[in-house]
């Protein structure tokens, strides 16, 4: 596909996104005359690249980028597959049996890595967040579907995959072949530091991993320890619900999480006294790659003010999730429900912010406002093999916060109430879904 037309496709996007926002944003007040109005701007906008373009466009590619565009714009998890695709989607879920590791999501149009499952093939060739694939076995994932390339990632252990991989820390995409490995879920670790501080590292929260975190409690308990630090760095697999449970083994009472959606009643998760293990103090350790699950659980114990977060923000992924099939058999996958913050703020959209920010070692990914294209390499440093987040919630755990890190955990708290109570229309219903 040319250029031209890539623009063509892009501005499409943008424009039939913006009709449907405006749509969805207005329904409450709109006419059905109005709502016709909307989608004949559609139409006309079709219309024209069909009639004006400078050479016959592909339509079945323009749709194609129109909707990956929509979908992106709307939710960087959601996918649309083709009939053919959904099935080949489906048998591929359930009977691969290797896998890369990867967690993927959608950025700029591409494909962008969450994070890497620590222990897997990706994390061993050093895949991180942040990095992008802008190629699997040779095909470019601009306006790839993310449940396609999710799908290309899995196949048989032993076997290769080709990656094009774009990492914003070198000035050249570069390729590489990672040799599938069988699907492993790593396990939860605990070990005592000095000072009766028990460390608990959860890279992922799938295979009934919260029993071995209540597990890891009772024995550092066991051990002497008077403290503990819950690290859930790197932690982005799990369904929503391991999130609340791991949250209700370390408090006891208070509202956990709550998700809701547009055709999803709100669902309240409070905790279980007879569910809570322990009452030693808890710091969360958290970064970039924290997603999930596991954001479920660290905005938990932050709103409860049952744990101090340290760390960075993390990815901005908390949501349940299904295919919506259509009546020609394809499928759009996307969320139906998302879970919130106390502030009424969808994790997905924000993250959860450290109550005590501190960068990690890695490169920071770009920000949403920048292009997608590397920066001009420049001369490397020595790396410091100093884990700094670890380091600060050992010193938080050991001292408490200090009074000006009082005061801006408090700020932000009370930052993110008003952002919260602001953002409010009165025109929309609770959480800012639009009233039907």
């Amino acid at each position: 596909m040319n250029r031209k037309l890539q623009f063509v496709i892009t501005a499409f996007s943008l424009c039939l996104v913006g009709v449907l926002l405006l749509g969805a944003v207005n329904k409450s007040t709109s006419s059905p005359e109005e709502t016709y109005r909307h989608i004949g701007v559609f139409t006309e906008v079709l219309s024209k690249i069909k009639s004006e373009y400078v050479e016959e466009p592909d339509m079945k590619n323009v749709t194609l980028g129109a909707l990956n565009g929509l979908l992106e714009s709307l939710d960087p998890y959601a996918s649309y597959l083709s009939a053919d695709q959904y099935k080949q989607w489906q048998k591929t879920k359930t009977e691969a049996k290797g896998w890369t590791g990867l967690i993927l999501a959608k950025r700029f149009g591409y494909i962008a890595i969450v994070d890497s499952v620590p222990g897997s093939p990706a994390d061993k060739a050093g895949l991180s967040t942040g990095d992008m694939l802008e190629t699997i076995q040779g095909v470019n994932t601009r306006d790839m579907p993310l449940a396609y390339a999710e799908m290309m990632l899995l196949g048989e252990p032993g076997t290769s995959i080709e990656l094009g991989v774009m990492r914003f820390r070198n000035p050249e995409p570069s390729k590489m072949a990672i040799v599938r490995g069988p699907i492993v879920w790593p396990a939860v670790t605990s070990k005592m530091l000095p000072d009766n501080i028990g460390l608990i590292t959860v890279p992922t929260l799938e295979a009934k991993r919260v029993a071995d975190v209540a597990a890891a409690v009772q024995a550092l308990e066991k051990q002497g320890a008077k403290k503990l630090i819950l690290d859930v760095r790197s932690c982005s697999t799990g369904a929503p619900e391991e999130g609340v449970a791991l949250a209700n083994l370390f408090a006891s009472e208070g509202k956990l999480a709550f998700a809701v959606g547009q055709k999803v009643a709100r669902q309240d998760f409070d905790a279980v006294a007879a569910k809570a293990i322990t009452k030693l103090p808890l710091t969360v350790a958290t970064n970039r790659g924290t997603a999930g699950a596991a954001e479920i659980a660290a905005n938990a114990l932050f709103d409860l003010k049952r744990a101090e977060v340290v760390g960075e923000r993390t990815y901005g992924d908390a949501a349940i999730r299904k295919p919506v099939v259509m009546d020609d058999g394809a499928a759009v996958i996307l969320s139906v429900a998302k879970f919130h913050n106390s502030n009424g703020k969808a994790l997905q959209d924000v993250g959860v912010m450290p109550s005590v920010p501190v960068a990690d070692l890695e490169p920071q990914e770009l920000n949403e406002e920048d292009a997608p294209v590397p920066p001009v390499k420049k001369e490397e440093k020595p790396k410091s093999t100093e884990d700094l987040i670890l380091k600060k919630a050992i010193e938080i755990s050991m001292k408490g916060l200090s009074p000006e890190e009082v005061k801006a955990a408090q700020a932000m708290r009370d930052a993110a109430k008003k952002a919260a109570e602001t953002s409010k229309d009165p025109s929309m219903g609770p959480l800012n879904i639009p009233k039907p």
